[in-house]
């Protein structure tokens, strides 16, 4: 029998013992909301939103995409509940096997199948009188950056622009299996894809710098803990060798934001994005000794200082 993901929403939550709806309200009565969506496919995924306040119009669309292993419940909430209090609607979907969506947890067995779900459910989004005229952005933290650029070059003029937070368009050479494991994987894989063998550190203690945020990522009960499944590794080394070569057809306006000492995926990468992308408007920010985790895993300084660089980012885009 396939292990699901977890339906039932745990009450404990990242910042302690307090129900989300009193949370919520204490952080400038945004509006939160939870629901399942049905994808084209007939995925059950896990959604939710975070709008501003009934007093403040919202002021774009972010539309937004986690990272491998992660979930939008837990620490991804505290970006946007930040950027809901800055005037932005924002929206995002547990994927296939992660959170409390469907699937055999942390297999993507088909990226691409992925992207087709985000873009339906942001499509759907994007329907709402509410948010008619409104320009509408992605968001994606490390894979989910990957999978923000696939949905842009799936559909080019879908989205007014991108923050790509540590984006996955390489897997950094420090965790990316060494050979002949690929080629010992890929032949394994053909056969048991869903086996979780792949050898490799958790990622989280990479990418969490403050010890004491260790401990709080490590409290999320829908974390993934278990080593990569082959399939979704291969799948995984597919897709971002498949973007590192088309970065020179990336045209939609982004920022692109990388700490100089991530060893989970390679800033590099953003930097040859950022030079070879044809987009008329890109922002780079590389972070001098910042690790993956770029807005939760950081000091509470530093996350303030890459906050303010995407809140600077989207208000430049909405007033132009």
């Amino acid at each position: 029998m396939k292990e699901q993901g977890n339906p039932q929403i745990n009450n404990l939550h990242c910042w302690g013992d307090i129900p989300e709806e009193d949370y919520y309200k204490l952080q400038g009565g945004i509006k939160a909301s939870k629901s399942f969506y049905t994808s084209p496919r007939g995925l059950k995924l896990f959604t939710r939103s975070w709008l501003p306040s009934s007093s403040t119009p919202p002021r774009g669309l972010i539309c937004m995409v986690h990272g491998y292993g992660n979930d939008i419940s837990w620490t991804f909430q505290a970006t946007p509940i930040f950027l809901a209090q800055k005037g932005f609607a924002c929206f995002a979907l547990d994927l296939e096997g992660h959170g409390q969506s469907q699937g055999l947890r942390a297999f993507v067995p088909n990226v691409d199948s992925v992207v087709q779900d985000c873009l339906s459910f942001f499509n759907f989004v994007k329907q709402d009188p509410r948010f008619h005229g409104l320009p509408s952005f992605l968001y994606g933290e490390s894979m989910g950056g990957a999978i923000c650029l696939l949905i842009h070059l799936a559909n080019p003029k879908g989205f007014d622009g991108a923050i790509l937070v540590a984006p996955m368009c390489k897997i950094s050479d420090i965790v990316r299996p060494k050979w002949p494991i690929p080629e010992v994987l890929s032949f394994v894989a053909k056969f048991l894809p869903t086996l979780p063998i792949v050898p490799t550190a958790d990622l989280m203690y990479k990418s969490v710098k403050v010890d004491k945020k260790k401990i709080v990522a490590e409290k999320n009960p829908m974390r993934y803990r278990g080593k990569p499944r082959l399939g979704t590794v291969l799948e995984l080394l597919r897709v971002t060798d498949y973007l590192s070569q088309r970065l020179s057809e990336v045209s939609i306006s982004f920022i692109v934001l990388h700490g100089s000492a991530d060893v989970v995926t390679d800033p590099n990468v953003s930097r040859a994005l950022y030079e070879e992308a044809k987009s008329k408007y890109k922002t780079i920010k590389i972070y001098d000794g910042m690790m993956h985790s770029l807005l939760f895993g950081e000091t509470d300084e530093n996350v303030g200082i890459v906050r303010n660089d995407i809140l600077s980012w989207l208000n430049d885009r909405c007033s132009e």
